[in-house]
C-alpha cells in the first residue's frame, strides 16, 4: 500500500521505480482479455510493484555478494587496478542512468562488480606468505597474540619475530600451533621454540569446506606442533597496542572463566564460558554432537541470537529503571537511551568473545537495528537487514563463504519476513477486549515461538546440509524446549554474573545459569537420541546451494505472489542436490588413504596413516553413519607389506602401492594404482602418482565407462594466495582412461631410476 500524503503517490496503488505507469497494488488482470494476455500483464503488474519505491534496495547486499562469490570462484587473482577501475566505471554509469529505466539494472551490475573488488582489495590488503611444504625443525621466536584451551590440547597463534629452518628461506608472519593440554604460554608473552610446521589444511575431498581460505584471512600462513620446551624470553620490542589489548582481554576471558570454574564444572562450566567469552573448544565432543544433532549447536557458536539476547536484556532493564525515575519517563527519550546503553554493552561483549567474524557480524546487524531505535526507525526491516549484510560485507568479504554467515542471515531473512508478513495477520483479531487479549496471550506466545524456531530451521537447512551433511529433524522440538531457558534464565544470569563479579557476588547467578545449561543438554541429549535424529545428507555440489540460496531469497524479498516462484526453485534445488551422484573412488592428497566404493554401495577404506579427520569427512559427505574405527571399512581391503588392493563393485581392483617393488604386480593386475612415489611409464594401469598428486590434491574419481572422470581440489591452472598450485609438473585433464596393454615382464626388478625416487 502507498503511504498516504506522499506526492506522486496515491492510496491503493503501488509505485514502480524507475517512475512509470502505476500498476494496482493487488496485481489484478484488466478485463476484457484474452487468457494469455491477461498473465502477461498481471505479471507486468507484479513486477512493476516489486519494482516500487525501496523495493529494490534489499537487492543490493544481494549483488554485492554475487560480486564476492564470482570472486572466490575465479581460477586466479584477478588484478586489483583493473576490478576497481571496473566497479567505478560501473557504479558512475548507474549514477548518470538514476532517472532512466536502466538504473535498476545499472545499479545491481555496479554492486556486483563492487563486491568483486572489495574481495580482491581484502585479499591484496592482508597478503602473506603461506607455507607450501612441511618443515619438520624450525626455530621460531614472537608474540603470543591468542590462546585457545581444548578439551585434550591447547593451541595458540604466535607472531613471528624470527624464523630458522633448513632449506627454506620463507619467513611466515603468523602460525598456529598445538601444544601440550596446560602448557599453552600467556597472551602477550614472548617465546622461543622449535616446531613441525605444516601448509594449512586444504580440502580433503573436491568441494569440502577450505579450511586454508580460513587461515589465510585470519592472517595465519601455518599451523603446527611445539617439539620440545617454550622458552620465554625478553622481547626485542613492546609488541605495539594490539597486543597489549589481546593481553588484556585473554587475562578478562581468564578471570571469568576461573570465577565460573569455583561454580561449575565439566560442560557446563564449558559451555557457560562458551556463552560469555567465545572459548568452545572445551566443550566435550559428546556432548557437542548432541547439541548439534539436536538442532542446538546454534547456541554454541555467538552470533546474532547471543547479541540480540544481550542487548534485549539490557535494553529492557535500563528503560525500566528509567521509568522508576518520577518525571524522566515523561519528559526524555528513554527509549533512545537504552537503546545506546544496549548499543555499548553488545560493543563489549563483541570484544569479550574474540571478535570473530561470526560475532562482528551479528553486533552489526544489533547495531544497525539499535541505531534505527535511537533515530526513530523501524529497527527489524528488510532494509535494517540490507544495510547490516553490507557492512558485514564490506568488512570482510570471506564471511560470505563461512557457513555461519550463510545460515545467520538465513535465518534472519525467515524471521524479518515473519515479523512483517506473519506476524501482523497471526496476531489480528476482531475481539480487543482485555479478556480475549489475555486469553490469547500464551496461545500467540507459542505459536511465535513455534514458528520462528520452525522458519529459521527451514531457512538453514539447505547450508546445514551443504556444509555439515545432515539436517536436524526435531530441530523445532528442541528449539522450543530449550531456548526459552536460555534466553530467560541462562543469558540473564550470565550478564547478572559478569556484573556481580567484581563485588563477589557473582557465585549465585553462575549456579542459576548452570541450571539452565543443565536443562539445555538434557534436552539435546534427548532430542539426538529419538529415533531418526540424525539426518545425514549426501555432499552435493555449489549449484544447489546457489539455487537454494536464490529461492530463499525470492521468497523471502518479494512481496507478490512472484515470490512463489522461489519455492519453485527451492524445489527444484533440493531435487538437484539429492540427485547429485556419489563419487566411486576418494583419495588424499597425500596418496595415503583411498576409499573404494565396493559392490554394497559403501566406501571400504584403504589407509596407510591414522588420519581420523579426513576419514570422519569422506563418511559424513557419503552420509555413511560408521564411525573411522568401524571394521567394516575394511572388508574387502588385501593388504602386504607392500601396499593394498580393493575391488569396485564391477569386481576391478584398485591398488594403493607403498613401494616401489610392489608397481610392477599393481601395474599388470589392476585397474587404478595409486602411490605417492613415481610410477613407472610403461604401467598399463591407470595410475595416481606423485606428481598428480601434487599438481592436483585430493581427487574424487567416478565412473565412466572403463575409465574415471576426475574432480580435483585444484583444477588446471588454478591459484589462489592461500592454495596455490601445486608443485607437481604435468598436464592433467579430467579424465583417466585405461591405457593400451603394455607388455612387461612380472619378474622385472625395478628400474634404477625408480630405486632412485624410492629413496
Amino acid at each position: 500500500m502507498a503511504e498516504p500524503g506522499r506526492p506522486g503517490r496515491s492510496q491503493g496503488v503501488a509505485g514502480t521505480w524507475p517512475v512509470g505507469r502505476a500498476a494496482p497494488a493487488g496485481g489484478l488482470a484488466p478485463a476484457g482479455l484474452g487468457v494469455w494476455p491477461a498473465i502477461v500483464d498481471t505479471l507486468r503488474q507484479w513486477a512493476r510493484a516489486e519494482a516500487g519505491p525501496g523495493r529494490l534496495l534489499p537487492w543490493v547486499p544481494v549483488a554485492f555478494g554475487g560480486g564476492i562469490a564470482l570472486y572466490f570462484a575465479a581460477d586466479h587473482e584477478p588484478v586489483l587496478w583493473v576490478v576497481a577501475a571496473t566497479a567505478i566505471a560501473l557504479m558512475l554509469c548507474a549514477m548518470l542512468l538514476r532517472r532512466s529505466r536502466l538504473f535498476a539494472p545499472a545499479i545491481m551490475l555496479a554492486a556486483l562488480a563492487a563486491g568483486f573488488a572489495m574481495a580482491t582489495w581484502k585479499t591484496a590488503r592482508i597478503a602473506h606468505p603461506v607455507l607450501a611444504k612441511p618443515l619438520y625443525s624450525v626455530s621460531l621466536s614472537g608474540f603470543v597474540e591468542a590462546r585457545d584451551i581444548r578439551e585434550r590440547t591447547d593451541r595458540f597463534v604466535l607472531r613471528v619475530s624470527a624464523m630458522e629452518a633448513q632449506r627454506s628461506d620463507v619467513k611466515l608472519e603468523r602460525v598456529r600451533l598445538s601444544v601440550r593440554k596446560g602448557t599453552a604460554p600467556e597472551v602477550g608473552s614472548f617465546v622461543q621454540l622449535k616446531a613441525r610446521l605444516l601448509p594449512p589444511i586444504s580440502p580433503v575431498r573436491p568441494g569440502s569446506y577450505d579450511f586454508s581460505r580460513d587461515m589465510f584471512f585470519q592472517g595465519i600462513g601455518a599451523s603446527g606442533f611445539v617439539m620440545g620446551a617454550i622458552t620465554a624470553s625478553t622481547p626485542p620490542n613492546g609488541g605495539g597496542l594490539r597486543l597489549r589489548y589481546a593481553a588484556f582481554m585473554q587475562g578478562l576471558r581468564d578471570a571469568i572463566d576461573a570465577r565460573i570454574r569455583a561454580t561449575l564444572e565439566g560442560d557446563n562450566r564449558a559451555i557457560a564460558t562458551a556463552l560469555l567469552t567465545g572459548r568452545r573448544d572445551a566443550i566435550t565432543a559428546s556432548v557437542n554432537d548432541a547439541m548439534f544433532v539436536s538442532g542446538l549447536g546454534h547456541v554454541l557458536s555467538i552470533s546474532g541470537y547471543h547479541m540480540a539476547v544481550v542487548a534485549g536484556v539490557v535494553f529492557f532493564a535500563v528503560r525500566a529503571l528509567l521509568a522508576l525515575i518520577p518525571g524522566l519517563a515523561a519528559g526524555s527519550a528513554i527509549k533512545k537511551w537504552s537503546a545506546a546503553a544496549a548499543l555499548v554493552a553488545a560493543a563489549f561483549y563483541l570484544l569479550l568473545s574474540g571478535a570473530e567474524v561470526a560475532t562482528q557480524r551479528s553486533f552489526f546487524m544489533t547495531a544497525v537495528v539499535l541505531i534505527a531505535v535511537m533515530v526513530d526507525r523501524r529497527a527489524i526491516t528488510f532494509r535494517t537487514l540490507a544495510v547490516a549484510a553490507l557492512i558485514v560485507l564490506a568488512v570482510a568479504p570471506e564471511a560470505l563463504v563461512h557457513p555461519s554467515f550463510q545460515m545467520s542471515f538465513a535465518a534472519t531473512l525467515g524471521l524479518v519476513a515473519l515479523v512483517q508478513i506473519g506476524m501482523p495477520n497471526l496476531l489480528a483479531s476482531p475481539d480487543h477486549s482485555a479478556t480475549a487479549r489475555i486469553a490469547l496471550w500464551g496461545g500467540r506466545e507459542i505459536a511465535m515461538l513455534f514458528l520462528a524456531s520452525l522458519i529459521a530451521g527451514l531457512a538453514t537447512t539447505p547450508y546445514a546440509a551443504f556444509h555439515f551433511h545432515r539436517v536436524t529433524p526435531y530441530g523445532v522440538l528442541a528449539n522450543l524446549g530449550a531456548m526459552p531457558v536460555v534466553s530467560a534464565l541462562v543469558m540473564p544470569a550470565g550478564l547478572l554474573g559478569l556484573l556481580a563479579a567484581p563485588f563477589g557476588l557473582d557465585g549465585v547467578f553462575w549456579w542459576l545459569m548452570g541450571i539452565g545449561i543443565e536443562w539445555m543438554v538434557l534436552v539435546a541429549r534427548w532430542v539426538a537420541a529419538l529415533p531418526g535424529a540424525v539426518g545425514r545428507i549426501p555432499a552435493f555440489g555449489i549449484a544447489p546451494l546457489i539455487a537454494a540460496s536464490l529461492g530463499l531469497i525470492v521468497m523471502g524479498l518479494l512481496r507478490t505472489p512472484l515470490r512463489w516462484s522461489g519455492a519453485l526453485v527451492l524445489l527444484a534445488a533440493i531435487l538437484w542436490g539429492l540427485s547429485v551422484r556419489q563419487p566411486d573412488i576418494l583419495i588424499a592428497g597425500d596418496g595415503a588413504s583411498v576409499a573404494v566404493r565396493g559392490g554394497d554401495g559403501r566406501l571400504h577404506v584403504i589407509r596407510t596413516s591414522k588420519d581420523g579427520f579426513l576419514l570422519k569427512e569422506w563418511l559424513a559427505a557419503d552420509a555413511d553413519p560408521r564411525d573411522a574405527g568401524n571394521a567394516s571399512l575394511a572388508s574387502g581391503v588385501s593388504c602386504d607389506e607392500s601396499g593394498c588392493v580393493a575391488p569396485l563393485a564391477d569386481g576391478r581392483l584398485i591398488a594403493l602401492a607403498t613401494r616401489i617393488d610392489a608397481l610392477a604386480d599393481d601395474c599388470s593386475r589392476a585397474a587404478l594404482v595409486v602411490t605417492a612415489r613415481p610410477a613407472p611409464s610403461d604401467c598399463a594401469a591407470m595410475v595416481v602418482d606423485r606428481a598428480r598428486l601434487a599438481s592436483q590434491g585430493a581427487l574424487a574419481l567416478t565412473r565412466r565407462g572403463e575409465g574415471f572422470s576426475v574432480q580435483a581440489v585444484r583444477t588446471r591452472g588454478a591459484s589462489r594466495p592461500w592454495l596455490p598450485a601445486g608443485a607437481g609438473e604435468g598436464d592433467f585433464d579430467g579424465s583417466l582412461v585405461p591405457k593400451a596393454a603394455v607388455p612387461r615382464n612380472r619378474d622385472a626388478t625395478p628400474s634404477e631410476a625408480d630405486l632412485q625416487a624410492d629413496d
